[in-house]
């Protein structure tokens, strides 16, 4: 059978520590990289058998373009309260709110405008950000808005309270808003 791709077919358990120690990931961090386990990577790390599959081209591909991690990687929240913007599964924008100082900070995991919670603004203002609340919610003119805020429990029309238990979830498409508080 003739090789198709330029990796090698198989490495073995001090291989895939050293690339990973190259990476300074710790186990636990290459496990949620890659979607295993941390005793995944501990028996590979400490097996005399060579590892196959999918992680022989991932790492190839991690160790010589490391800031591939960087690009993904979901910065610590240093903000009261932080949104989640996806598609789908897919994680589209992280936005950090400080409500009390009307500071909004973004980081997209998107290159699709079409995708990103702000499109190719990259430094929302506050206004902005309460625009968006507002697009992931009912109108404020909505015929029987009452009746829509009744059913969910709401006292009063606001985007944030709507998206709380909504999720910003509209019937037109497949976007949605996770929000840690």
């Amino acid at each position: 059978m003739k090789t198709k791709y330029a990796f090698a077919a198989a490495l073995s358990g001090q291989d895939i520590k050293r690339a990973r120690k190259q990476l300074q990931l710790t186990q636990q961090e290459l496990a949620d990289l890659t979607g295993i386990s941390k005793k995944t990577v501990e028996r590979w790390e400490s097996s005399g058998t060579d590892i196959t599959g999918p992680i022989i081209p991932l790492l190839r591909i991690l160790t010589e373009q490391p800031s591939f991690i960087e690009r993904y990687r979901i910065s610590p929240r240093n903000t009261p309260l932080r949104l989640y913007y996806y598609n789908r599964k897919d994680l589209c924008t992280v936005i950090d709110v400080d409500e009390p100082a009307r500071k909004i900070e973004i980081r997209n995991y998107t290159d699709h405008l079409q995708f990103r919670a702000f499109g190719s603004i990259e430094h929302p203002d506050f206004r902005q950000y309460e625009d968006f609340l507002e697009s992931r919610c009912f109108p404020r003119g909505r015929d029987k808005m009452k009746l829509e805020l009744r059913e969910l429990g709401l006292p009063f029309y606001d985007p944030f309270l709507i998206i709380e238990k909504t999720e910003g979830r509209m019937a037109e498409d497949d976007f949605w808003i996770r929000i840690e508080r």
